[in-house]
């Protein structure tokens, strides 16, 4: 992941031009780098998208692009789900402004701790209703909704989500046979 140094707001970020590979996205200002993901956290996110698509007629997408916050923050979810109230109201050449209702992280080898605290803080503090992280190595999803309060689930359990009313079966998300 690369950064620039220079403080860049949307509009500016919006002319630059697309890297040859991965995708850009603004962190307060900062324009990142952001490398292509390799194919186990793909089929990961396909997956979830695909889990997700079957409980909701609302919008479910991988890198899906948002606005969390004021001027300089474009963001990509690994797995974004958003109503379908707010997709519609959103033109096709904006951002979706706040976080999706639902984003998933799935963790790569570059992610920090701080770095997903953050996201997830930002996220829940700008329309996000739960924000899970999907840890591949401890077959591991970290869920936290509004109350702050961080669930874990692995194996045989399922992932309540009330604004779907339905469950996620972690075993479904990491293709576990049980």
């Amino acid at each position: 992941m690369q950064t620039s140094t220079a403080t860049t707001n949307v509009e500016e970020f919006l002319r630059l031009p697309e890297p040859r590979e991965g995708h850009l996205e603004l962190h307060h200002g900062e324009v990142v780098l952001m490398p292509p993901p390799k194919i186990g956290h793909q089929r990961l996110q396909w997956r979830i998208a695909a889990i997700l698509s079957k409980l909701t007629t609302d919008i479910v997408g991988v890198e899906m692009a948002f606005r969390p916050a004021a001027d300089y923050e474009v963001w990509q979810a690994d797995v974004g789900l958003v109503s379908l109230e707010r997709n519609a109201a959103t033109r096709d050449d904006e951002y979706l402004i706040g976080a999706p209702e639902l984003v998933v992280e799935v963790l790569s080898p570059s992610n920090t701790v701080d770095e997903i605290n953050e996201k997830m803080n930002v996220c829940l503090s700008n329309g996000c209703k739960s924000f899970w992280t999907v840890d591949p190595k401890l077959t591991l999803v970290s869920v936290t909704g509004n109350d702050e309060i961080t669930r874990r689930y692995r194996g045989s359990s399922s992932i309540p989500c009330s604004f779907l009313n339905a469950n996620v079966l972690v075993s479904d998300i990491f293709l576990e046979r049980l």
